[in-house]
C-alpha cells in the first residue's frame, strides 16, 4: 500500500522514515515525496577505455566526479549519475520507489536508479541520468530530480538491507558508481 501524504507525514513525524536535511512540507505531494538534485556529478570519461566489464567492474579512472554548485550542463545522448541531496533512513518494515519527475522526462532528461529503496537502506540515492533530446540542458542542484512512493511491507524485513552482506551501497553518500560483486554467484 503506497503512503498518502497524511500518512507520508506521520512517518516523518515519528522519526521512522528519516531525510537529511529536513524535508520541507513543500516536498510531500499526495502520494509522494519530491527529492532535490545533489552537487556532485560522475561523467564517464570514454577516451580512459573501450569497453565495461561487468565483472571487473568501472576502472577508478573511467569516471570522472565534478563538484557543481551552480548548475552543469547535460549534454545530448550523455550519461552521468548524481545523488539525491538528501540522505534517508528507511525502516525495515518500509520500502521506498523512485521516479523521475515527469518535467524533466517531457524535456529528454530520464532519471532513473534501481527504481526501489529497500528496507533498512541508509544512504542517499544514487541516480542515473540521461539526457534523450537534441539540445543540452541544464541541471541545477537543488533542483527537484526525482519522486519516491512510500510504501510499507507485509511484515518487516527479515534481514533489512544494512544486514545483508550482498548489500554494497548502504550509507553512500553522493553519487556512487557500479560494484559488480552482487551480479554473479561466488564461483
Amino acid at each position: 500500500m503506497i503512503l498518502s501524504d497524511r500518512d507520508i507525514k506521520k512517518v516523518i513525524k515519528q522519526k521512522r522514515l528519516v531525510f537529511l536535511p529536513k524535508i520541507s512540507p513543500d516536498q510531500i505531494g499526495p502520494a509522494s515525496i519530491d527529492l532535490k538534485l545533489g552537487p556532485q556529478f560522475k561523467v564517464f570519461h570514454i577516451s580512459e577505455t573501450s569497453l565495461l566489464d561487468t565483472k571487473k567492474g568501472i576502472p577508478l579512472d573511467v569516471m570522472k566526479k565534478y563538484d557543481h554548485r551552480e548548475s552543469f550542463i547535460l549534454h545530448p545522448g550523455k550519461f552521468i549519475l548524481a545523488s539525491t541531496a538528501e540522505y534517508m533512513k528507511v525502516p525495515d518494515d518500509m520500502v521506498l520507489r523512485v521516479e523521475g519527475k515527469s518535467t524533466l522526462a517531457r524535456m529528454g532528461i530520464l532519471v532513473h536508479t534501481a527504481g526501489f529503496v529497500d528496507p533498512g537502506f541508509e544512504g542517499s540515492i544514487t541516480l542515473e541520468i540521461s539526457n534523450q533530446s537534441d539540445l543540452p540542458v541544464k541541471l541545477y542542484p537543488g533542483m527537484y530530480i526525482c519522486q519516491v512512493a512510500v510504501e510499507y511491507l507485509s511484515s518487516p524485513a527479515e534481514k533489512p538491507y544494512n544486514l545483508r552482506k550482498k548489500s554494497l551501497y548502504n550509507k553512500q553518500k553522493g553519487p556512487t558508481a557500479a560494484n559488480p560483486q552482487n551480479l554473479f554467484d561466488k564461483l
